[in-house]
């Protein structure tokens, strides 16, 4: 069965910083691409960034490029977005996801 449980998620002021985890498990983390995306209050789904099975490939969305960095450590089956220079439209709940699969997410909260 997989299983996405992310962590790191929290309270932070405008221009502040978080780094995100999500410790996959129930597949072979190393075989797949994985995405971060994430959900605002009362909005869809935003897709946020992905990167390759290897990680040299990354991906973002223009509202996130130049702030995040994804990245991966398959021996430990753990993927990461790094936030930075955070905004106040950041504040979501953040999934990685693998396919349709999401985790439980993490609650991202940009506020002064």
């Amino acid at each position: 069965e997989v299983q996405l449980v992310e962590s790191g998620g929290g309270l932070v002021q405008p221009g502040g910083s978080l780094r995100l985890s999500c410790v996959a498990s129930g597949f072979t983390f190393s075989n797949y691409y994985m995405d971060w995306v994430r959900q605002a209050p009362g909005k869809g789904l935003e897709w946020v960034s992905s990167i390759s099975d290897g990680g040299r490939t990354t991906n973002y969305a223009d509202s996130v490029k130049g702030r995040f960095t994804i990245s991966r450590d398959n021996a430990k089956s753990t993927l990461y977005l790094q936030m930075d220079s955070l905004k106040t439209e950041d504040t979501a709940i953040y999934y990685c996801r693998k396919g349709q699969t999401k985790g439980q997410g993490t609650q991202v909260t940009v506020s002064s």
